[in-house]
């Protein structure tokens, strides 16, 4: 009876240690997904900063999986494989991205699969996954060091600055100087006055380019006429044809000029005889001369004609004729200065 009391409870311990030792190997392989459905998916790395097979795979900072494998390509390429629960399928897609992280800043290695575009098609088991450089802790601490080294270089260039600021009784007097104020004031409202005459100004001209465009004033009225453009172009023809014109008669006058010239050098033509020759000018004297004497003989004869007694009464009739419509014509030009309104003085 002793004996199976002991039977017993040995089979009650066995069956106990066995139930706890499959709960563990439950828990840890669903912690690593080494139960359940999923798939597996690829990412290639230059450095894997510590990452190991078994760390978590997030999604969206979710947990999506665990590392499966780690395989040396080459000596610069380091490919992943990653077990990814089959939930996780429809959210990922094949132009999702991948990059290694951690769990707060010192934590365990992770890798973090950002989510694509919703349109591209969903990932397939066994896609390699595009990766992308995630920040390196070390790195930044290196870049933490650079900056607080570049701060106490600007502490220590800002201690000494404002020591010479201090230090320097010029720079207070300019400070301390009242009248530095006023003048800047005194600038400021001139500054304002300059402004505000510069917008009045623009104003104007805004308000003459609108005139001229809405053919206001004698401008506009150049500016936007259209007859006005249209005589102008005839006059600009009228003128060009008068040119052309003058052009021609300057062309002949110059011809002309050149012929009389070439007449006067050579001896030719009648100008040139005039001109040139001196038997020719003596003639030419002589011949008025002769003229004047016979126009005085001419004049000495009518008088003596008019006093020859057989050609005197028709001189006398000529005379009363002449005198008798000077008579009639007096009359009516005093009529007339009659009829006509005298000026009223005012």
């Amino acid at each position: 009876m002793v004996h199976n009391n002991k039977n017993i409870k040995l089979g009650v311990m066995v069956v106990a240690g066995l139930s706890l030792f499959i709960m563990t190997l439950y828990v840890i392989g669903k912690s690593r997904d080494l139960f359940g459905s999923t798939f597996e998916l690829k990412a290639r790395f230059r450095n894997l900063q510590g990452l190991a097979k078994g760390d978590n795979v997030r999604f969206s900072g979710l947990q999506a999986g665990t590392v499966k494998s780690i395989e040396l390509l080459d000596d610069t390429t380091i490919e992943v494989g990653m077990l990814i629960e089959m939930a996780m399928r429809p959210y990922i897609h094949k132009d999702a991205h991948v990059y290694i992280g951690s769990e707060g800043l010192i934590g365990n290695r992770i890798i973090n699969i950002v989510a694509g575009n919703e349109a591209a098609p969903g990932a397939e088991p066994g896609d390699l996954l595009q990766t992308r450089k995630a920040v390196n802790p070390d790195e930044m601490l290196q870049t933490f060091s650079r900056i607080n080294n570049n701060v106490e270089d600007i502490s220590v260039e800002m201690k000494r600055t404002i020591t010479r600021f201090n230090s320097s009784s010029a720079l207070w007097d300019v400070l301390d100087d009242r009248r530095l104020v006023v003048n800047l004031n005194t600038t400021l409202m001139n500054i304002r006055q300059a402004t505000a005459a510069i917008d009045a100004t623009a104003g104007d001209l805004h308000n003459i380019v609108r005139d001229v465009r809405q053919g206001k004033g004698s401008i506009g009225s150049l500016l936007m006429d259209t007859a006005f453009a249209s005589d102008l172009k005839a006059s600009l023809i009228s003128i060009r044809a008068t040119s052309d014109t003058a052009e021609l008669i300057a062309q002949k006058l110059v011809r002309t000029v050149a012929t009389i010239q070439g007449q006067l050098d050579h001896g030719n033509g009648p100008l040139s005889a005039l001109l040139k020759d001196s038997g020719m000018t003596k003639k030419m004297n002589a011949i008025l001369t002769n003229t004047q004497q016979g126009t005085a003989a001419f004049s000495q004869d009518m008088v003596a004609l008019q006093h020859n007694f057989l050609l005197r009464g028709y001189f006398r009739r000529q005379q009363k004729s002449q005198k008798g419509q000077v008579d009639s014509v007096a009359p009516k030009i005093a009529d007339t200065q009659a009829s006509s309104p005298r000026p009223v003085d005012h």
